[in-house]
């Protein structure tokens, strides 16, 4: 038995199709409210906050990925992810159960140096330091070898069906609306953004190779990276429009976020946005080196069939 713990969204749903297809058809979703990937899914309705709750989620398991998302609210983020955190590691404790740990990057340094397995945690913002916090704890149990666990670390997503970012927010989600392109502080910067069907399928890979616990391994993205005006450009070749933009300076966020709470939380996250945000996924590649990652250009394209494939069954 594999479990998804956090079974909602676009990075658990791909997960459950991929552990299906090349790996296991024992497969649990655990959410509040799970719904069935594949027809022999086992759902299980539990909340995380509850330790013994999470214990029977992960019970007859061998492995359990831990892919929980929530909102974009630090309040939230420093209530909930540490108790939910604590939980599973010792529900997987006590089961003797491997832990896949869905992660960001928001506890690293955010300034233009590539980003590695190696990259010290300096958290900038309430959000990166509760990044930080969890990983640490997860950390802190992993080098006592009181668990069995591997971190998987992905940075800002972008990607079809459920994906949520900013990218894909301010991007892609305003091609399919025909509204103006927004993008956040500077269009020349270089962006590692990876493909979110691409993360579900490495995590599935790492944590079925039995030597890749007990580590931190950044997941598989094109290393052809684009700047955010790259990016429209490639878009709007693809979708055979002109697509325009404009840029929004760091007053809009500190304006914007006295009115509104997603633009303030926002903010703590800018400083990547200004410069080069470098994320090097080498030492998946070479370990892994038959994974194919999705080309920018083949990932746009994807999207904009996804769009068109909607334009056309809704007339």
């Amino acid at each position: 038995m594999q479990t998804i713990l956090g079974a909602n969204g676009q990075i658990a749903e791909v997960l459950a199709q991929e552990l299906h297809a090349k790996y296991t058809s024992e497969i649990r979703l655990v959410s509040r409210n799970p719904k069935k990937v594949n027809p022999s899914d086992e759902l299980h309705a539990a909340n995380l906050l509850d330790a013994q709750a999470t214990v029977e989620s992960v019970d007859g398991s061998s492995i359990a990925y831990l892919t929980v998302g929530l909102p974009i609210d630090s309040d939230m983020w420093e209530e909930l992810f540490p108790v939910m955190m604590a939980n599973v590691i010792a529900a997987c404790k006590q089961h003797a159960c491997k832990l896949v740990f869905f992660d960001n990057t928001y506890m690293y340094p955010q300034t233009r140096e590539p980003q590695t397995e190696e990259t010290p945690f300096a958290p900038f913002g309430r959000k990166g330091r509760v990044r930080a916090q969890i990983a640490e704890m997860l950390l802190a149990e992993m080098a006592k070898g009181a668990i069995d666990a591997v971190i998987c670390r992905a940075p800002e997503f972008y990607g079809p069906g459920k994906t949520q970012s900013l990218t894909n927010s301010m991007l892609f989600n305003r091609i399919r609306a025909h509204r103006q392109l927004v993008v956040p502080i500077s269009a020349e910067t270089k962006r590692t953004l990876i493909w979110t069907p691409d993360a579900s399928r490495a995590m599935a890979r790492i944590g079925n190779s039995p030597e890749a616990y007990r580590q931190t391994w950044h997941l598989p993205c094109d290393d052809d990276r684009l700047t955010y005006a790259g990016l429209i450009a490639l878009a709007s070749e693809l979708f055979e429009r002109e697509l325009d933009y404009r840029v929004l300076g760091r007053w809009f966020f500190r304006l914007g976020g006295l009115f509104n709470q997603r633009l303030r939380e926002v903010r703590e996250l800018l400083p990547r946005y200004g410069q080069d945000n470098i994320f090097v996924s080498d030492k998946f590649k070479r370990h892994f080196p038959d994974f194919e990652v999705m080309p920018y250009a083949e990932g746009v394209a994807c999207i904009r069939d996804e769009q068109r494939a909607e334009s056309e069954g809704s007339e």
